[in-house]
């Protein structure tokens, strides 16, 4: 995250939260609380690290795909109506290049 971006978020009064964990972050998660999930790719020189951004209760928790509990995690958030199954075809679609995918929102 960028300077300007956390400045922002804390101009608008939203708490980043990275758990260690997804299985924490999970039991406090839910599905009513969810406002918003977004998945994104960060480049790690070789390869592509897909990431989750998730938005509930005022607060930013982000996830990635080698943290332990990720399929877990997969499988809570298809639970949200209108959730976008197809956010891993979206997001993979070109390595290296930036991509982002609002799967769901309020």
């Amino acid at each position: 995250m960028s300077i300007l971006q956390g400045m922002l978020k804390k101009m608008i009064g939203i708490r980043e939260k990275k758990p260690d964990d997804i299985g924490d972050a999970l039991s406090s998660m839910s599905l009513s609380s969810i406002d918003k999930v977004t998945f994104f790719k960060r480049d790690e020189i070789t390869t592509d690290l897909i990431c989750c951004e998730v938005v509930a209760s005022g607060q930013i928790q982000t996830f990635h795909e080698e943290m332990p509990g990720w399929d877990a995690l997969m499988a809570h958030l298809a639970g949200l109506p209108g959730f976008r199954d197809d956010w891993s075809a979206a997001v993979s679609q070109t390595a290296f290049q930036p991509c982002e995918i609002v799967a769901f929102a309020r």
